[in-house]
């Protein structure tokens, strides 16, 4: 090797650290942002954690002398909802991802990022996902320490690992449809719209409230293909003692399914609707 090779190759490692410090920086200080947005305003964090937990509580006691035997594992309904509950918390969450970029745009701070030196202005995406994801994950948890409370159980290591695995899933295909809207929609007004028309359907339309063998043969249909479905019954068979990722867990119109069916179909929603987004967020960002 020659002198000039050997001092390229230096000179490359500390070129390729310098760029990750960068962005590292650049993630940290936007999304300590948004949490310093959220502890200002604690209200967003108060509202998704309340209306879960009144959802798991009134229709906990609502439906409590509904016979074990008709839901599937032989459980209180309060334990069958909680599964359901748990989701609808990252999903709402999820799906609000869009609002922060949203008043960014309105308010022009976001045009002011667009001409800041930033290394990389994917920064901005990939600090409101981490944001996100975060306030997801600890709504879901306090929503789940609730419901232990409540004598609903609590799963175990390996269970855990399953709804924390299964939510995240979930919750990176939801914001990538949010960061979208937040581009395509021409304010928050909209935004804000569409995300309550299709909160409570989607949530009627799984099978976080009753399974599928109550429900009409179209209904059945709708539950089965809905996403929220996918991640419901993962995380309900997580609080059994005992399963396994080939254990059927969903009955559907077309056939069973498995804890490993809907955790692959959750990664390849979640793929493909990155990549279905990411030359728009592109385009947008640039």
């Amino acid at each position: 090797m020659t002198v000039n090779q050997a001092s390229v190759v230096p000179s490359e490692k500390i070129k390729f650290s310098t760029v990750i410090s960068e962005l590292s920086q650049e993630i940290f200080a936007l999304t300590g942002r948004l949490f310093i947005q959220l502890i200002r305003r604690p209200s967003t964090l108060i509202a998704g954690i309340i209306q879960p937990l009144m959802w798991l509580i009134l229709f906990g006691a609502l439906f409590s002398n509904a016979p074990r035997d008709l839901l599937p594992g032989n459980v209180e309904y309060g334990q069958f909802m909680g599964a359901g509950v748990i989701v609808f918390t990252a999903f709402s969450g999820a799906l609000n991802a869009g609002l922060p970029v949203m008043f960014d745009r309105e308010f022009g701070f976001l045009n002011r990022l667009l001409v800041a030196p930033l290394r990389s202005r994917s920064s901005i995406i990939t600090a409101s996902v981490l944001y996100i994801s975060s306030l997801s994950l600890i709504q879901s948890i306090l929503i789940m320490v609730t419901s232990a409370s409540l004598g609903y159980g609590w799963p175990g290591l390996k269970g855990l690992l399953l709804i924390f695995i299964t939510l995240s899933l979930l919750v990176f295909a939801v914001t990538a449809i949010s960061l979208g809207m937040a581009f395509l929609l021409p304010g928050h007004i909209e935004m804000i719209a569409v995300i309550f028309v299709t909160n409570l359907p989607l949530l009627f339309a799984s099978t976080a409230l009753a399974p599928i063998s109550f429900m009409p043969t179209w209904l059945g249909w709708l539950a089965s293909l809905n996403p929220l479905t996918f991640a419901i019954e993962p995380i309900r068979a997580a609080y059994t003692e005992n399963f396994s990722l080939s254990e059927n867990i969903l009955i559907a119109p077309y056939g069973t399914i498995s804890i490993s069916n809907c955790l692959t179909i959750l990664t390849v929603l979640s793929i493909c609707l990155f990549l279905f987004m990411q030359p728009l967020l592109d385009r947008k960002l640039n």
